[in-house]
């Protein structure tokens, strides 16, 4: 256990050491990331383990002998499945002889998806404090041989805590669709430009001119046979790469098992065949595009599967916002805007903490602006937009 000031943190080997109904209080309901079911599935799949590099760390958060919360984490070997790049600092490191593995990562696994990180409910939030806490992690990676830390994608909420001087934040950008209290996908169109709305009625019309359909599944619609179904597709997409997939079949059977409520299966079909799938996850107030794939190609079938449908969704479930997945500027001409998101590092060798706060800083300069380049690119009529 590591103490600091007011803090103490202590690391357990595995979700299970925690009560599933404990965690999920700290956690909330917010997003489905950080709960129970779906971190426990990532573990019992063995898709994060000791073999994949992903070895559970989650830290336990006390202030003074009390337990108020936890932060999901992993002692790392590599940097893959992070969507937050840290090749070219692992590369300085070994370039000068100095180990940057392991290191420690706070982040959901292969999910680059902004939500809570410190899961600590708000009536205990008043008993943290953003510098123990920065000390507190900086001290447990120390004593435990850990060469750096990292905290990806927080929230607000969180982001206000680990706004502190002198620290080390890195900007990045992606692409959400918020819903502006439509009733229905024309009226998101009817605030587009009249040649983008032109553009993505005829995207739309030429799935139907290839006789294409759509099923959503959730719940107990929800069969095993089902997802395995949707596993061919999604392995495909990695395969086509020459990749192995993060995720593996177990995953997706024990998340149909623990998360049935909050998941929905998209299936395209063709002549009665099943061509394409994509999985969806459900938040508190987001819609969470994260997996498809399909086995043959039908003109802009990704775009009506990953991105309209789920507009649609959104629009029908009354949710606010549809992120659909970290990559893309193909998203802002339909209606997708650029977001900020943050992540927190901390690394333990001195002489290279100047070169890394330098990286930060003119990253994020180059972020800020890239931001309102695609701000000015987005479809929407001026008047919509304030």
């Amino acid at each position: 256990m590591s103490t600091t000031g007011a803090i103490r943190l202590k690391a357990l080997t595995s979700i299970t050491e925690v009560d599933e109904p404990v965690w999920n209080t700290w956690a909330g309901r917010d997003s489905p990331f950080v709960q129970y079911g779906f971190l426990a599935a990532l573990e019992g799949s063995g898709c994060v383990s000791t073999e994949t590099g992903w070895q559970p760390n989650h830290l336990l958060i006390y202030s003074d002998t009390q337990c108020i919360g936890a932060i999901p984490a992993y002692r790392k070997s590599h940097s893959m499945g992070e969507y937050v790049f840290d090749w070219a600092w692992a590369d300085a490191w070994q370039r000068h002889g100095q180990p940057y593995y392991p290191k420690l990562l706070m982040a959901v696994p292969f999910s680059p998806v902004q939500g809570p990180r410190i899961l600590v409910p708000d009536a205990a939030r008043h008993r943290l404090s953003g510098s123990h806490l920065h000390r507190a992690l900086d001290q447990y990676a120390g004593d435990e041989g850990l060469h750096s830390w990292h905290l990806l994608f927080p929230n607000a909420q969180d982001q206000a805590l680990l706004a502190q001087p002198g620290r080390i934040e890195r900007k990045g950008c992606q692409f959400h669709w918020f819903n502006r209290d439509y009733g229905s996908f024309e009226d998101f169109l009817a605030l587009l430009t009249s040649r983008k709305r032109k553009s993505l009625r005829k995207e739309r019309a030429v799935i139907d001119a290839q006789g294409i359909g759509f099923r959503w599944l959730t719940g107990a619609e929800l069969t095993a046979q089902a997802m395995d179904q949707f596993y061919a597709f999604y392995q495909a997409t990695y395969l086509k790469r020459g990749q192995q997939p993060y995720l593996n079949r177990q995953f997706y059977h024990l998340l149909r098992q623990t998360m049935a409520d909050r998941t929905y299966l998209l299936f395209a079909e063709h002549n009665g065949t099943v061509v394409a799938g994509a999985l969806f996850l459900v938040g508190g107030d987001t819609l969470y595009g994260r997996y498809w794939g399909c086995l043959q190609h039908y003109d802009k079938l990704h775009f009506e599967t990953c991105y309209y449908q789920g507009i649609d969704l959104a629009i029908r479930l009354g949710l606010k916002r549809f992120d659909a997945g970290a990559q893309g500027e193909h998203k802002l001409i339909r209606g997708f805007e650029p977001m900020l998101t943050a992540s927190w590092h901390w690394v333990a060798n001195p002489g290279f903490q100047p070169a890394v706060a330098r990286f930060a800083a003119e990253e994020a300069a180059q972020v800020m602006a890239y931001r309102e380049a695609a701000l000015a690119a987005l479809p929407y009529r001026a008047s919509t937009m304030g």
